[in-house]
């Protein structure tokens, strides 16, 4: 049997207890934002519910569902989520194999000079001039199309093909008769699952998190998605608190906002939580691949 001396059992009890207090930093603001959503408001406010919930009440909730701005903002962010993401695989996935292929011409001087685009660009004026002589602005490709593709994806993916995927079963299927597409379609996404799934939760979450362009491009209130809804929120409620503090008219509207602001949030990040179980299996094995292998 493999003895262990006493300095690297003290060593792994230091490894465990750093991660006993990394898992609770991490889940304690998870699990009070959960506990505040369905307390009683006012013991949120006193200070009095800190982990576990307290009079269970589900206002919050139920003045979201009666929100029409939330609900439409919400079906906004789906909509802009699944498309943009949609767009940034096909994008990646079509720049990334051909940039992975040996037999590419140029592919060397095409990825310097996508890098560099990771270190300069045009900055926030020149993109919203564009994006307005473009037409898009208050639609949805002001959003999906000024982001559709990210270089350092890109990069990762591109090595993923080239270290992952062997160059002998894309020659196989090259003499058995298969062109370029059907040798990317059938040989080699069905081989990139790992690498796929992490494409698609780093898309999905830069999608559903974002707030930036919508602020800039978006003056439709119709057209806007739930983080900048969220932001008003959060932004008038804190406000309004402000304001009327110690006026007892307006106590039950700063009351019902806080319960309101818990339950957003848990309802704004509860379809990415859902989704990322799905996807773990290979999110571990293709982000592991695609940053050790250079």
């Amino acid at each position: 049997m493999e003895t262990r001396s006493m300095g690297d059992k003290w060593f792994e009890a230091f490894i465990y207890t750093l991660l006993a207090v990394v898992a609770i930093l991490v889940l304690y603001p998870l699990v009070f934002v959960l506990s505040a959503s369905i307390s009683n408001p006012a013991a949120v406010l006193n200070g009095e519910m800190w982990l576990w919930p307290k009079e269970i009440s589900l206002v919050g909730y139920r003045k979201v569902l009666e929100n029409k701005d939330l609900l439409n903002s919400y079906m906004n962010t789906i909509i802009y989520t699944v498309v943009g993401t949609t767009i940034n695989l096909v994008m990646t996935v079509m720049a990334a194999y051909p940039l992975s292929q040996k037999s590419f011409y140029g592919r060397n001087v095409i990825t310097a000079i996508m890098v560099f685009t990771m270190f300069f660009s045009g900055g926030l004026v020149p993109s919203y001039m564009l994006v307005k002589q473009l037409g898009m602005l208050n639609s949805i490709w002001a959003l999906v199309i000024p982001s559709a593709v990210s270089v350092w994806n890109i990069v990762i993916m591109r090595t993923f093909f080239q270290t992952s995927i062997p160059g002998e079963i894309q020659e196989a299927a090259s003499i058995d008769g298969c062109s370029d597409w059907k040798t990317l379609w059938r040989v080699v996404l069905p081989l990139s699952m790992p690498i796929l799934a992490v494409m698609v939760l780093f898309y999905a979450v830069g999608h559903w998190n974002a707030y930036f362009n919508a602020l800039i491009y978006l003056t439709d209130r119709g057209q806007y998605p739930l983080q900048l809804i969220l932001r008003e929120i959060l932004v008038q409620g804190e406000m309004e608190h402000m304001v009327n503090v110690g006026d007892s008219s307006h106590a039950k509207t700063i009351m019902d906002q806080e319960a309101v602001k818990y339950a957003v949030v848990v309802v704004a990040n509860l379809p990415i939580l859902l989704l990322y179980p799905f996807l773990q299996k290979y999110f571990v094995k293709g982000i592991m691949i695609g940053a050790l292998k250079g």
